[in-house]
């Protein structure tokens, strides 16, 4: 049985194969036994956090970049990206001898600043927004003639992808389904097409699911359109996957190839980020985290093997720091409260004794005289506390109410 979509045909994707593996690892297959249990089948995570650079852009950039000609190669290379893209490209560069030149948004994250360098990138700051970022590249290369490489939107570097879906299928033959975050579409539309095209030659389906973040997903909204449509992209914590129209290859072979393509909260994903710490020891930046995000919230089902592709581990640690806390709140493990008290000696041991009773354990108190609305008399505590869940977190709440204070709940 054979099957074509658009773009690289199965043989395209072999052939890559061949050639990424010079510089990609092939990254670890991990089973999930908590994830098991919340899909109710056996779950698998792709661990691509893990690859050099720690992300899988390497794949795609790498492919790419050995197609030049002797010619383009001596022209260099240039690319804009705010992190992953950056760092594949300024990678593959070193180990072709070819001369990268990278454009990053102003204000970038210093850690994928100082890697790209350290890669051996010249790095260009320029931009608020990763638009502006972008025409700077476009323009540098109109200006010195070096070669552009795409993110995501081009034959060679969604083959490069792709070489994930061949290495997922020799790790779990039985793959029933296979869950991909979703951004331009590279890695989406690179592993929906070889899996199924090898899956198909072997005489069987496999199901392919894109997840993208709710505050950045024009790919539900134009797969209903029936073409690529822009939409506006909020504030998100999976910046690596905020984009906001599909590639246009990315969109046709995705349209074709993905099943179906789900969207996730901030509060999934920074959920998702947890238990892939607490339960699987794995550092994943929260783009790369997004496939987990879906299978906790149920927007996945399948009856077979699943794999959950982790995409990156490129993670800043204050960003990180942010979303544990966040995440700590979002599984009902955090509760910061807000108390109005008398300003009199005793009322600070009072609330302490309380949160003690209820056994909840007290993480940082902020006290102010100078809230807005505060009587002379009046003082005004933020309380931190952890919580052991949900239940324990409404129960805290109640113990303050019954104590006669009115807890006003500031992470809801």
């Amino acid at each position: 049985m054979t099957i074509t979509f658009p773009g690289p045909g199965l043989a395209d994707f072999e052939r890559a194969r061949g050639i990424v593996s010079r510089v990609a690892r092939e990254t670890p297959m991990e089973s999930s036994r908590y994830l098991a249990r919340v899909v109710g089948a056996p779950v698998h995570l792709k661990c691509e956090n893990l690859q050099r650079t720690g992300s899988y852009k390497l794949r795609g950039a790498y492919h790419r970049m050995s197609s030049l000609s002797p010619e383009e190669r001596e022209r260099g290379v240039v690319a804009s990206s705010a992190g992953n893209h950056a760092q594949g490209v300024a990678f593959a560069a070193r180990e072709l001898g070819i001369k990268a030149t990278i454009f990053m948004p102003v204000g970038v994250a210093l850690p994928k600043l100082e890697a790209t360098r350290a890669y051996g990138a010249d790095v260009m700051l320029a931009g608020a927004s990763f638009g502006e970022t972008q025409q700077a590249s476009i323009e540098y290369a109109e200006r010195t003639g070096a070669v552009l490489i795409p993110p995501f939107d081009h034959p060679d570097v969604v083959a490069g992808q792709g070489t994930l879906g061949l290495e997922i299928l020799d790790q779990v033959p039985d793959a029933a389904t296979i869950v991909v975050p979703i951004g331009g579409g590279g890695l989406a539309a690179g592993i929906a097409s070889a899996a199924k095209q090898k899956a198909a030659a072997e005489g069987r389906t496999i199901r392919v699911i894109g997840v993208q973040a709710a505050n950045a997903a024009p790919y539900p909204v134009s797969i209903d359109a029936g073409e690529p449509v822009q939409v506006p992209v909020l504030p998100t914590i999976a910046d690596g996957i905020a984009v906001y129209r599909p590639g246009e290859l990315n969109f046709r072979i995705i349209r074709e190839a993905v099943d179906e393509v789900v969207t996730v909260g901030e509060d999934d994903i920074a959920r998702a980020l947890l238990v892939l710490l607490e339960r699987a020891k794995l550092v994943v930046e929260p783009a790369g985290a997004v496939s987990v995000a879906a299978l906790l919230t149920g927007a996945v089902q399948s009856e077979g093997p699943v794999v959950a592709m982790l995409s990156g581990g490129n993670i800043d640690p204050l960003l990180m720091q942010r979303v544990i806390s966040h995440g700590l709140a979002a599984s009902g493990r955090y509760l910061t409260v807000r108390v109005g008290l008398p300003d009199r000696p005793g009322q600070l041991l009072r609330i302490a004794e309380l949160l003690a009773g209820s056994h909840a354990n007290v993480v940082e108190v902020l006290h102010t005289r100078h809230g807005r609305g505060l009587q002379i008399s009046e003082v005004e505590i933020d309380i931190s506390v952890e919580t052991r869940g949900p239940e324990h977190r409404t129960q805290v709440v109640e113990v303050l109410r019954s104590a006669g204070y009115a807890p006003v709940v500031l992470d809801d």
